[in-house]
């Protein structure tokens, strides 16, 4: 289900329409209706439905227009509104940074951060948000490592973000809980990953203490050609290193192509690679979850690889997208 603000239910409403206080109670106690905050609901059929982060739109569509205007969404809040990925993060309240130094507290369906804002935040359709920045660090200090990167990689390819922007958040946070943790991700993020499983690969290979791979590399071939694209790769070891998604060949298909075509075209291309003397690994989510036993087989190819005669073939880094543009206003 993407996000519909429509799907959403306002008590008054639902009074115009003819339902009483009574039965409207009845609706969200005994099943019917989804309680998402005070005076707002969900059809229970439209929230089983849902996604975890259009779940939280919705939440968002019902806690914010009851709040004062000094509630900036942030943290979590925010990459939802950004359209960000958000692994294993929770979900269940709405978080709002106000630009102030105390008052913070947490409620029912919503927590509440105090802290300068530095003086500038975005606007995202109707909704003001702190900046990708400063979205970035604050998910660096408060959540565990591995999701702060998933979210803070997708930012930085998704809106550009620079080192410099990102050291002069950590800066500004400089006192706060969780700055160390904060620092150590701001140092990891790449605007290379494409995917969640990508930039979870790239914990893996640190954690693992395997080297850290280069991303998006184009290979060709002796006569300059193109043979295909590669998520990873190690260059002294010859190492070609894809994570496999259902999404990556559902892209990868052309018109009047089945998914077999491309899973077939796939193998081709990767032939061609290996025929070079490149080593190719492949991995899945699944994999993701056994990373010893993925690791030991990533390491066994940038052995073998290592001790090879060198592929006759070169490996060119892909561009960065252009970034998307926001509007930002200052406080």
């Amino acid at each position: 289900m993407d996000h519909d603000p429509a799907e959403l239910i306002r008590r008054q409403d639902a009074l115009a329409a003819g339902f009483t206080d009574d039965e409207i109670r009845r609706l969200y106690t005994r099943g019917g209706w989804r309680r998402l905050g005070h005076g707002a609901y969900l059809g229970e059929a439209a929230f089983e439905h849902a996604t975890p982060e259009a779940r939280h739109r919705l939440l968002i569509d019902a806690t914010v227009p009851r709040l004062s205007e000094d509630a900036i969404l942030s943290h979590q809040s925010a990459a939802v509104v950004y359209g960000l990925p958000v692994w294993r993060t929770p979900l269940d309240r709405v978080q709002i940074t106000r630009n102030r130094r105390n008052g913070g507290r947490i409620k029912n369906h919503l927590t509440v951060h105090c802290s300068s804002l530095n003086g500038h935040i975005a606007e995202v359709g109707s909704y003001l948000v702190t900046t990708p920045s400063r979205m970035v660090v604050d998910l660096a200090r408060t959540l565990p490592f591995e999701q702060a990167v998933v979210t803070g990689d997708a930012a930085v390819r998704t809106f550009g973000i620079s080192p410099e922007d990102l050291e002069c958040e950590l800066a500004s946070a400089r006192g706060r809980k969780g700055v160390g943790a904060a620092r150590r991700v701001v140092q990891f993020l790449s605007g290379y990953s494409e995917s969640v499983g990508e930039s979870r690969s790239r914990v893996m290979f640190s954690t693992m203490g395997l080297p850290l791979p280069s991303q998006q590399g184009a290979v060709r071939g002796y006569d300059g050609r193109i043979l295909g694209r590669v998520d990873f790769y190690i260059e002294t070891s010859a190492f070609l290193g894809e994570f496999d998604g259902r999404v990556k060949y559902e892209r990868m298909l052309k018109p009047g192509q089945e998914p077999g075509d491309a899973v077939f075209a796939e193998k081709q291309r990767e032939d061609a690679m290996r025929e070079l003397g490149f080593q190719m690994v492949r991995w899945t989510w699944d994999e993701l979850s056994d990373p010893l036993r993925l690791a030991a087989r990533i390491r066994r190819v940038l052995t073998r690889g290592g001790r090879s005669l060198p592929p006759m073939g070169r490996i060119d880094q892909s561009a960065l997208p252009v970034p998307r543009r926001l509007t930002l206003r200052a406080l």
